[in-house]
């Protein structure tokens, strides 16, 4: 799974374009200070949003006409972008104390610009910690997906396939069928095609062995050119045709270069105190039979050399 997240610094710079005045404030906290500073002093206020909308009037500006290009009033900025500007009416201030007020107008100005960057600042690292958070759970879940995978096949490698007998040994399930599944001549594609061609034949034997194979089956690449097979409480005659249709699938596909093909052997563990393990010997002896079954078989050699 590929991620693409932001230093910090840059989605701070990004995402900024998608906050507002109503976003960043307390709408309701803010009109109140606005309201409190124009009864207090006597000034005419009004502030918009970044596009000129009006979100509070406190006097007249019926005539006044909002410019935010031209005649920005004072800007309320966030991330060095404009959020809100606050237009006054100077002339309404009285003249004795309209440097005061003027100032303490800015103070406003730089107090909002201020809160908003702290509140920005806040959302944004919040949003960004919980997309760290969930990478990481990510990663982790995916790391440990490949510890249980053969990065070849997709199965089960070798060392978490014999987890989960185990775990099928102590659950105490029986019966359970177990295949074991070699690869015939696998050192003829080898030597002929290569690694590459002796790696695509064993991909494809492990994709046929998957399209078979029901959810609950647990497959594992135990060696090289060696897969198993297990099938708890298969119903009658399920692990039979199991290997019927994995054998006739190999048998019947078609390649300019491979003729995958493979020997099966089939034990069933009968009841709880017998193991998964023993029966896989049993399964191996029995594969190595089917093995020199059809190597010897006519109809093998035929498509071996062709």
């Amino acid at each position: 799974m590929a991620y693409n997240i932001l230093s910090f610094d840059t989605r701070l710079s990004d995402n900024i374009k998608n906050y507002s005045l109503e976003t960043l404030y307390d709408e309701q906290e803010v009109m109140g200070l606005i309201k409190h500073l124009a009864r207090y002093t006597g000034a005419e206020l009004m502030l918009t949003d970044r596009h000129g909308e009006k979100a509070l009037v406190c006097g007249d500006f019926s005539h006044f006409e909002i410019d935010v290009v031209g005649n920005p009033g004072r800007k309320i900025r966030v991330q060095d972008r404009t959020i809100a500007h606050l237009y006054v009416k100077e002339d309404s201030i009285p003249a004795d104390s309209r440097s005061e007020v003027l100032e303490l107008i800015d103070d406003l100005v730089g107090l909002l610009s201020y809160l908003g960057e702290q509140s920005y600042r806040y959302r944004e690292a919040s949003i960004y910690i919980d997309e760290l958070e969930s990478q990481v759970k990510d990663s982790v879940r995916v790391r440990m997906d490949h510890e249980k995978d053969d990065p070849l096949t997709g199965v089960f490698n070798k060392s978490y396939f014999e987890k989960r007998a185990a775990i099928i040994d102590r659950s105490e399930v029986a019966p359970v069928a177990v295949i074991e599944a070699n690869i015939n001549d696998w050192k003829i594609a080898n030597d002929n095609y290569g690694d590459e061609g002796s790696d695509r034949l064993i991909k494809v034997i492990a994709d046929i062995l998957k399209a078979e194979a029901k959810d609950e089956y647990v497959i594992g690449r135990t060696d090289g050119d060696v897969f198993v097979i297990l099938i708890p409480m298969p119903e009658d005659g399920e692990a039979e045709d199991y290997v019927k249709r994995i054998q006739s699938a190999c048998d019947s596909f078609e390649d300019q270069y491979l003729t995958p093909s493979i020997a099966c052997g089939l034990a069933y563990k009968e009841n709880v105190e017998e193991t998964i393990e023993d029966k896989i010997s049993d399964a191996e002896y029995l594969m190595f039979e089917n093995k020199l079954e059809i190597k010897n078989s006519p109809e093998y050699q035929a498509r071996i050399g062709k």
